[in-house]
C-alpha cells in the first residue's frame, strides 16, 4: 500500500509545536514527509528570525534530527522542473517542484494564496493547511493522533508542558479547528 506523501513547506516547520506534531504523525506512518534542502534552509532562517536568541547550533541540530529520523524525506534534483513552473511568487516554485519530483500527494502550507488551485489541479497536488491536514489525520486515525499528542506533551521539557499547553500552542500556531476537535474528544 502506498503511503500518502506530503511536502512540508517551511512555514509549517517554524512553529516547533506544529512541526513536532506533524513529525510524530509521520513516525506513526500516517504520512510520508517530504522536504528539500532549500525548504529546510528557509525554515532555519525563519526560526532564527522568530527566535533571535536561539543559538544557530540548536536550529542546525533540529534539522539534523529531522533528516536522521526521516532519511527518505529529502528530495533534490528538481531544478529543471522548477524552471518550467509558474506561480504568483516565483520563490515558491521550488516547493511545487519538490512535490512533483517526489510524487507527493499534497503540500502542507499556511501559504495557500501562492499556490493557485488551477495550477495545483493541473499537477494533481493538493494544497492543505496544517489545520485541515491535522483534522484529516484525526479523522482517519483518532487514537494514534491522540496518543501522539499525549506523547508530545510528555516529552516536552524546558519548560514542561501539559497536553493543554501543547493544544494551546497548536491553536496559536494555526490549527484552531484541529484543537477544538481534539478537545471535544478528550
Amino acid at each position: 500500500m502506498a503511503i500518502f506523501a506530503a511536502v512540508l513547506d517551511a512555514c509549517v516547520m517554524v512553529p516547533v509545536t506544529v512541526c513536532d506534531t506533524l513529525l510524530r504523525l509521520a513516525e506513526q506512518q500516517m504520512f510520508r514527509p517530504i522536504w528539500s534542502e532549500r525548504i529546510l534552509r528557509e525554515a532555519s532562517h525563519a526560526i532564527g528570525r522568530v527566535h533571535p536568541d536561539l543559538p544557530e547550533s540548536s536550529i542546525e541540530r533540529r534539522v539534523a534530527y529531522m533528516n536522521d529520523a526521516f532519511p527518505g524525506a529529502m528530495v533534490d534534483d528538481f531544478a529543471e522542473i522548477e524552471a518550467g513552473l509558474e506561480l504568483p511568487d516565483p520563490d515558491d516554485r521550488h516547493v511545487l517542484a519538490a512535490a512533483l519530483r517526489a510524487q507527493a500527494d499534497a503540500i502542507v502550507t499556511a501559504n495557500l494564496r501562492d499556490f493557485p488551485a488551477s495550477t495545483m489541479e493541473r499537477f494533481d497536488v493538493e494544497m492543505i493547511t496544517p489545520d485541515d491536514f491535522l483534522l484529516s489525520q484525526l479523522d482517519m486515525r483518532s487514537p494514534a493522533v491522540m496518543d501522539a499528542l499525549t506523547a508530545q506533551a510528555a516529552a516536552t521539557r524546558n519548560p514542561e508542558r501539559s497536553l493543554e499547553d501543547v493544544l494551546a500552542a497548536l491553536a496559536r500556531a494555526g490549527a484552531p479547528a484541529f484543537v477544538d476537535e481534539v478537545r471535544g474528544r478528550l
